[in-house]
């Protein structure tokens, strides 16, 4: 009787990283991250910009509104979470005594 045994060899895959700025930071633990990509278009070869917007978990809330940071594919944490913050690549310049909170209406004058 012949041997049939086979082997396979699982090949563990790398999870998927972006690289973008974040635009939301409001919830607790989730950042909103927007993802810009570059391709040229497949009848007029002008190039388009696509965005997509991804929610990540942070953890430490220790991103802010305008870094650039790296993400990665992870299981599914909520319905709309499904990428996990790896690492800030770059911080954004915050102005000193600027507040930048919405919560603030301008003051009118009565």
């Amino acid at each position: 009787m012949p041997d049939t045994t086979t082997t396979t060899q699982t090949t563990g895959g790398r999870r998927k990283e972006q690289i973008g700025y974040v635009v939301s930071t409001k919830m607790q633990k989730t950042i909103v991250v927007e993802v810009t990509r570059q391709k040229a278009h497949p009848m007029y070869r002008r190039v388009v910009k696509k965005s997509k917007k991804f929610y990540a978990h942070d953890e430490n809330n220790t991103a802010h509104v305008g870094d650039v940071v790296r993400i990665e594919e992870t299981r599914p944490l909520s319905k709309l979470k499904r990428w996990q913050l790896k690492e800030i690549l770059r911080r954004a310049a915050l102005v000193p005594g600027a507040d930048l909170s919405a919560e603030q209406a301008p003051e009118t004058q009565a």
